[in-house]
């Protein structure tokens, strides 16, 4: 591939980060590999984002500042659909608007994306509190596994976590996938297991190229902190995820359990109904599903009981 061909459409959805964003797209002109454009879509923000980054957008064309239209929802993953349909490179990555990339992001996946038959390259993501160090990975040798089909139960399971900073994708995966825009939370869980069912493979390696900066009220903590939007959001992500696997024949006796689990931990009777309704289970599934969500509260109960005895002294 040429210089020219492997062109990479960075999208960066922001809402009032301006005393982050100078730090993170100072981050972005270090990269190695320069043949890229970086779409940051503003999603309504109130705060003076514009007039900070406003020097940089002045010297460097390669960095466009976009008002999220009124015709994509508001929300990350609205502003994300967005840079999708706006991006003219030939492959995608999602960067955050407070986190520092590794200067050698952009190169490093491209270059195990020279087989063409890898359509994403899927590295490590560190995080940090405060300022950042920038002591980055030196490492120069790696591992690396190809990720096929028969791995789709690692990402749903997060056995192999695929954040949604944490992967160069061929914009060809976007053709026919976008972010559920309902989706407040979970939203990159649920495309990216669409995306992942379609039968495609791509590289994972073991390098930090991503250091994500942790915020006390960041999505994944209100998720935590129990925001029902944020937890409203990943039920329904698990309704999505589940019709997907039953509707492509993939949703394997492992991944019904796990997911049916996840379903069964918050507790909705009105979920588990409706994904008894929606997923189309076999009679065997229903029955599991009624006995599981029945029987937890018991299960819990036994476990932290087993936490809470203490071993007898050996003499």
């Amino acid at each position: 591939m040429t210089l020219k061909e492997n062109k990479v459409s960075i999208i960066m959805a922001t809402y009032n980060r301006a005393h982050f964003i100078v730090e993170t797209l100072a981050a972005i002109q270090k990269q190695t590999h320069i043949n890229w454009e970086c779409l940051i879509i503003d999603d309504g923000g109130t705060d003076n984002t514009l007039e900070v980054i406003s020097p940089i957008l002045e010297v460097d064309p390669r960095f466009s500042f976009l008002k999220r239209p009124n015709s994509y929802g508001k929300g990350l993953p609205g502003c994300r659909n967005y840079g999708i349909d706006t991006a003219t490179g030939d492959y995608i990555i999602f960067f955050d608007d407070d986190d520092i990339p590794h200067p050698q992001n952009l190169e490093i996946c491209l270059n195990e994306l020279k087989d063409s038959s890898f359509k994403f390259c899927r590295y490590l993501r560190a995080v940090f509190f405060g300022e950042f160090d920038y002591k980055f990975d030196s490492k120069n040798s790696f591992g690396k596994v190809t990720f096929t089909h028969n791995d789709l139960s690692k990402m749903i399971d997060h056995t192999i976590s695929f954040n949604s900073c944490a992967v160069l994708w061929s914009k060809s995966c976007f053709e026919k996938n976008r972010f559920n825009e309902t989706l407040m939370y979970a939203e990159e869980w649920e495309c990216y297991s669409r995306i992942l069912s379609e039968k495609i493979k791509g590289v994972c390696i073991e390098k930090t190229l991503f250091y994500g900066r942790k915020h006390a009220n960041s999505n994944t903590g209100e998720f935590w902190k129990k925001n029902p939007v944020r937890q409203n959001s990943k039920k329904e992500a698990i309704r999505l995820i589940m019709e997907n696997l039953r509707a492509k024949n993939l949703l394997t006796s492992y991944l019904f359990t796990y997911l049916s689990g996840l379903a069964i931990s918050f507790r909705d009777r009105r979920l588990i109904d409706d994904i008894i309704k929606r997923v189309g289970l076999s009679l065997r599934q229903k029955i599991i599903l009624h006995i599981k969500y029945t029987v937890y509260p018991i299960w819990v109960a036994y476990k932290r009981l087993l936490k809470t005895k203490k071993p007898k002294n050996v003499i």
